[in-house]
Formats: C-alpha cells, sequence, structure tokens
C-alpha cells in the first residue's frame, strides 16, 4: 500500500516577511497577482496589515493582525498590505505550485501579450548581487500595482471588461505549462488522495498494516530571504 510521504495533503509552506516598500498609492506591500489552479493560505504569526483581493465579485480588503488565517481560491486577485512588519506562513496548494509558476502579476495590458514580453517584465536576475535582485523585484511589483490600481477603477466602475481580459491573458500565458503542472498534482494532491482511499479501503477489511510502516520527517528552510512576488520568502524543499 502506497503511503503519501509529503505535507498532509500536499499543501507546502514558506515564511514571508512582506515587502514594506511604498508604493503610488501610499501603501507598503506586495506584488498583486493571482494563482490559476491553485487555492492559498495565510496564517498571520506577526505584526500587521491587510489583504487586498479582487474577483468578479468586486474588491474586498480583509485586516491582518497575528492569529489571522485568511484563504482564498484560484483566480482570486490578492495584494498584501504591510502596515507593521507583517509575518506570514504561506500554505499552498499542489505542492507549492503557486510559487513554482502558477501566478500572473497584474501587469498592464501591454505586457500581457505574450509570454516573452511578460517574461521579460517579470523575471528576477537570478545570478545578480542582492540590491539588483531588489530593483528588478521593486520595479515588477510597481508595475503590477499599477495594472491592479486600473483593473479595480474599472470594476469599481461597473465594467467587467478589464478584469475579464487580465483573466483571458493570464490563462493563455500560463497554457503551455499546463502538462508540467498536471504532474506535479499527479504526484502530490492525487496521490495523496489516492493513498487516503487505499487506506480507508484497507481499514474497511480490518486490515491497518499501513500503520506499521510510519515514518516521521523535518526539514529546515531550503533557502532564507529569497526575492517572492510579496515579500522575503524563507523556502522549504526545492
Amino acid at each position: 500500500m502506497v503511503t503519501f510521504e509529503g505535507l498532509p495533503g500536499a499543501v507546502a509552506v514558506s515564511h514571508l516577511r512582506v515587502y514594506d516598500w511604498p508604493t503610488e498609492d501610499g501603501l507598503r506591500g506586495g506584488t498583486p497577482h493571482l494563482h490559476l489552479t491553485c487555492s492559498e493560505g495565510y496564517v498571520v504569526v506577526g505584526g500587521a496589515g491587510s489583504v487586498q483581493t479582487l474577483t468578479a465579485s468586486g474588491f474586498r480588503q480583509t485586516p491582518l493582525a497575528a492569529g489571522s488565517l485568511v484563504w482564498f481560491t484560484p483566480g482570486t486577485i490578492h495584494r498584501l498590505v504591510n502596515d507593521d512588519a507583517l509575518r506570514i506562513v504561506v500554505l499552498m496548494q499542489n505542492s507549492g505550485l503557486p510559487e513554482a509558476g502558477d501566478a500572473v502579476l497584474t501587469l498592464p495590458p501591454r505586457y500581457l501579450t505574450d509570454t516573452d514580453t511578460y517574461r521579460a517584465a517579470t523575471a528576477l536576475p537570478a545570478d545578480a548581487a542582492e540590491p539588483e535582485q531588489e530593483r528588478a523585484a521593486r520595479a515588477r511589483r510597481d508595475l503590477a500595482v499599477e495594472g491592479f490600481l486600473a483593473l479595480r477603477r474599472a470594476t469599481e466602475a461597473g465594467d467587467p471588461e478589464p478584469l475579464a481580459a487580465f483573466h483571458r491573458a493570464a490563462a493563455a500565458l500560463v497554457k503551455h505549462r499546463t502538462d508540467d503542472w498536471r504532474g506535479r498534482w499527479e504526484q502530490g494532491a492525487a496521490a495523496a488522495s489516492r493513498a487516503t482511499g487505499e487506506q480507508l479501503d484497507s481499514l474497511a477489511r480490518g486490515d491497518g498494516g499501513h500503520l506499521a510502516r510510519a515514518s516521521v520527517y523535518a526539514e529546515q528552510p531550503s533557502a532564507y530571504g529569497k526575492f517572492g512576488m510579496c515579500g522575503r520568502l524563507d523556502v522549504y524543499g526545492g
């Protein structure tokens, strides 16, 4: 019988210190974006702030303080606002796919026309010194805030087309990656679900043999302070 050895339900975690860089609307925080196949959750472990979200149902701002738990489904544009040293444990569906490609930033439409244009506007220089990486991360954050504010204004004015157009562009940008994502899902969440089903079948027969194969795992972060979409990340796993 197969036992799934990843984190429960193939959820992944990272520790996030939200950017405190100011933006054009006077707020401090991260890069607005959405995920296309993954839900994501925040467990706030320190500081204070909020998460701004934008969906076809409209704009919403949810306060965040130590102990807060917030989660949202695919398609939710989200922007973290840092009022005071906001720190979050991020819970990610599908074995961390949100940090492995399942994200499209809310850049202005001129940057969403094709994958090369989008990549040029969002890629960070991997081998560059930290100040250069920070400049690139801040520049793409500012572009995404520009696009987010335009989408918010249109949605609040009753015009759904700009948000719908962003959804279409986001889907087109990731279309070529779905085979890789499917593999991650099959080896992660789908495998975890199958393992639970097999264990239930065994228990229904009175067979608890899988209990003798129990294991314990522990990890330290594989990277500290990585520049992410919303802040500096301590990440686990590859």
